[in-house]
C-alpha cells in the first residue's frame, strides 16, 4: 500500500461542562461506548487511529484522534459513529485538519537521511506529537524549483541535527485551509523546541504566512484519553 496516498486527519474534541455533571456510572458507560467505536475501526485494518490527550496543553480541546486511511468515506462513517454515541452528544469538535500524503522532490533528502517514505505515514511511534498547520506566502510559489530546493535543504539540515525528532509532512492543497500539516513526533519535547527554533531561523521562514495554532499532544490509550476528560 506504500504506493497509495493516505488520507490523514487530526480531530480535536472538547467535552462540554455539562457532561461532567452526568452521574459517574453513566459517564463510564459513555466512555466505554465511545472507546468501542475507536477500537472497532482500529481493528478493521483499513484505518489506523492513534489517541492523544491535550488536557493542560490546549484550552479549547482535551483530546485528539490522529486517523489515517485510504478513503474519505471511511473517515465520514467513523466520525458519524463517534458523534452518534452518547458521549458524542456532549462533544464539540474544536479543530479538524485534513490532508493527504504525497511524494515531494523537496523532501527526498529528508527521506534518505531517515530511511522513510513519507507517502506511507506510520503514526504513533513516539510519545509526543506536535502539530502545526503551515501556510506559505505567495512569494514562495513564484520561486523556481531550484531556489526552493536550496531553501528546503537548509531547513531540513536543522531538523537532521535532531535524530530523535520525526517529521511527517501532510499536503492539504484543495482539501483544507492550510497548505501543509507538519506533525513532529518525539519522546524528547526539548529537541522539538530546539529543532523548530533552528528551522525558524532559516531563510524558509521568510516565506511562511502562518504556522499556528500549534498543538502539543500526549499519546495515551483510548481509555486513558477518555479518563482524562474528567
Amino acid at each position: 500500500m506504500a504506493d497509495r496516498r493516505q488520507f490523514v486527519t487530526f480531530t480535536f474534541y472538547r467535552a462540554e461542562p455539562e457532561w461532567r455533571r452526568v452521574p459517574a456510572a453513566e459517564r463510564d458507560e459513555h466512555r466505554r461506548e465511545f472507546a468501542d467505536v475507536i477500537t472497532r475501526w482500529n481493528s478493521t485494518g483499513s484505518m489506523r487511529v492513534v489517541p492523544y490527550s491535550t488536557v493542560g496543553t490546549r484550552a479549547e480541546a482535551q483530546m485528539m484522534l490522529w486517523r489515517i486511511c485510504y478513503s474519505l468515506d471511511e473517515l465520514q462513517h467513523m466520525s458519524a459513529e463517534l458523534l452518534g454515541t452518547r458521549l458524542g452528544g456532549y462533544l464539540r469538535i474544536a479543530h479538524n485538519f485534513l490532508g493527504m500524503t504525497k511524494r515531494s522532490r523537496y523532501m527526498i533528502r529528508y527521506e534518505e537521511s531517515r530511511q522513510v517514505d513519507i507517502r506511507a505515514i506510520k503514526p504513533g511511534e513516539r510519545k509526543y506529537l506536535f502539530l502545526s498547520p503551515l501556510v506559505k506566502n505567495a512569494n514562495w510559489y513564484t520561486l523556481d524549483p531550484d531556489q526552493r530546493q536550496t531553501i528546503i535543504n537548509d531547513w531540513i539540515k536543522e531538523l537532521i541535527n535532531f535524530p530523535q525528532v520525526k517529521m511527517n509532512v501532510i499536503y492539504s492543497f484543495g482539501l483544507d485551509d492550510q497548505d501543509f500539516l507538519l506533525a513532529y513526533e518525539s519522546d524528547v519535547p526539548e529537541d522539538v523546541l530546539d529543532a523548530v527554533q533552528g528551522m525558524r531561523e532559516t531563510d524558509a521562514n521568510r516565506y511562511t504566512q502562518r504556522d499556528t495554532p500549534m498543538f502539543t499532544c500526549v499519546q495515551t490509550s483510548v481509555q486513558e484519553m477518555l479518563e482524562r476528560l474528567g
